[in-house]
């Protein structure tokens, strides 16, 4: 009896084994990379599509023109996860539609839509920063870090 239980049971995982094989998916390092390259230059195409039109046909600054171009992105960027479209793109772009200043805004807006329904202080309030949070945390750590680092070395004459 205790051999059929112990052949059952080698049975099952080989089966479960075999299922799990065939519902992890396979990736390619190339391909994830390809996708990721065609993307983020894509986003970074129509950065640039944008500051050369603010730039030559409105005639602003470089400056301003940045400006512009950063905040025409990240209400691109909104409005495409309102309307779910910004996660396939980031799903099939990867880290190519995650990095850019698009990919911070979807960060943002996305918590804010998914939890709407939650009310404006223990939903939208209290969530909205849950993905870019830690970026912002860090960002703002390793800036702090990295001055401080920078002006004991110019105090010391390093620098």
């Amino acid at each position: 009896m205790a051999q059929e239980t112990m052949e059952q049971k080698e049975k099952k995982n080989q089966e479960y084994n075999e299922y799990v094989k065939q519902v992890t998916p396979t990736h390619s390092l190339p391909a994830n990379m390809a996708k990721a390259f065609v993307t983020g230059g894509a986003i970074c195409l129509l950065g640039q599509f944008i500051l050369n039109i603010a730039a030559g046909t409105f005639g602003l600054d470089k400056e301003m023109a940045g400006s512009w171009c950063s905040m025409l992105l990240v209400l691109l960027s909104v409005l495409l996860t309102g309307f779910n479209i910004y996660p396939s793109i980031a799903n099939w772009g990867g880290a190519g539609a995650l990095v850019p200043i698009t990919g911070f805004a979807n960060s943002v807006a996305a918590p804010a839509i998914e939890f709407q329904k939650e009310g404006q202080v223990f939903g939208i309030g209290c969530k909205i920063f849950t993905i870019a949070g830690p970026v912002i945390l860090y960002g703002i750590f390793t800036s702090w870090a990295l001055g401080l680092i920078y002006w004991i070395g110019a105090s010391l004459g390093w620098f």
